[in-house]
């Protein structure tokens, strides 16, 4: 048979049992002073992976001055427009630049796209439908319009006198200057080469007839090298340069997109657009 417990102890569980509910009802654990009860919020949390922690790794076609290019004079540092957008980037989101060696421009869509080489591309890379099934891209950070450049004094300057047979049009290979040629240029042959230098110096040596590429990077080079080459024709394609995330990274994308709008508010931006174009685009 149990022994009955004595009365004292019986009143001392039942204290003991008040007291616990009672600090229940409280919350346990005291709160910050004037903090709120309600879950935190989640959209200010970093929820996207990264191929390496505290890095934003970065890769691009190094040969499309003045958006990316290696430097001669900094023992082959990239440079550029978009290199400084993307470290501009970097610094917003508190992570540490980290760009990888050059690659092919039409092979930055399906790198991205399988992952875990590269978080982000920029590089002049055109927002457009079809590489949106592939990969996500930011909101547009600038416009371009294409341009064929031809040598000065050349007779085929124009869509009409270029578009016949035994025409030869130089082009980045990926790009939306093939995708023009292709479409706009039928009778021509276009030829698709590895960068945009190969493309102008085969014009330049007599090689191709003409090029077809971004009007700021055709304006550019010709400044700066090319000064026996002429823009014809400014091409009106109306199209918006964004940096190329994996679709499987959302969280990155959303962040990125807060950064560039920041640098646009702050004024980074047109900054950096004096600094390698001359004025505001």
């Amino acid at each position: 048979m149990k022994k009955k417990p004595h009365l004292s102890t019986v009143l001392g569980c039942m204290l003991a049992a008040v007291l616990a509910v009672t600090l229940a009802a409280c919350g346990g654990s005291p709160s910050p002073s004037g903090s709120s009860a309600q879950e935190p919020d989640t959209s200010t949390t970093d929820d996207y992976a990264l191929v390496e922690d505290g890095k934003l790794t970065m890769i691009s076609n190094f040969y499309f001055p003045p958006f990316v290019s290696m430097s001669a004079e900094n023992g082959g540092d990239f440079e550029g427009f978009d290199v400084d957008v993307y470290k501009a980037v970097c610094d917003k989101l508190g992570l540490e630049p980290n760009i990888l060696p050059s690659v092919q421009f039409d092979t930055i869509v399906p790198t991205i796209k399988q992952g875990g080489k590269a978080d982000v591309s920029i590089g002049a890379v055109t927002i457009t439908d079809e590489r949106l099934e592939e990969v996500d891209m930011t909101d547009p950070y600038m416009d371009s319009n294409q341009a064929i450049v031809v040598k000065k004094g050349a007779t085929a300057t124009d869509v009409d006198t270029l578009n016949v047979a035994g025409t030869q049009v130089a082009v980045q290979s990926g790009t939306t200057g093939e995708s023009w040629v292709k479409e706009n240029l039928p009778n021509a042959t276009c030829v698709p080469l590895d960068d945009i230098i190969q493309c102008l110096t085969g014009l330049q040596s007599g090689l191709y007839n003409a090029v077809v590429c971004d009007l700021p990077v055709a304006q550019y080079e010709i400044k700066i090298a090319y000064s026996d080459l002429e823009v014809t024709t400014e091409i009106p394609t109306g199209e918006q340069y964004g940096i190329v995330v994996s679709k499987d990274n959302p969280g990155l994308t959303e962040k990125i997109n807060q950064a560039l709008k920041d640098l646009e508010d702050d004024g980074t931006m047109d900054q950096l657009e004096q600094k390698w174009f001359g004025t505001t685009l």
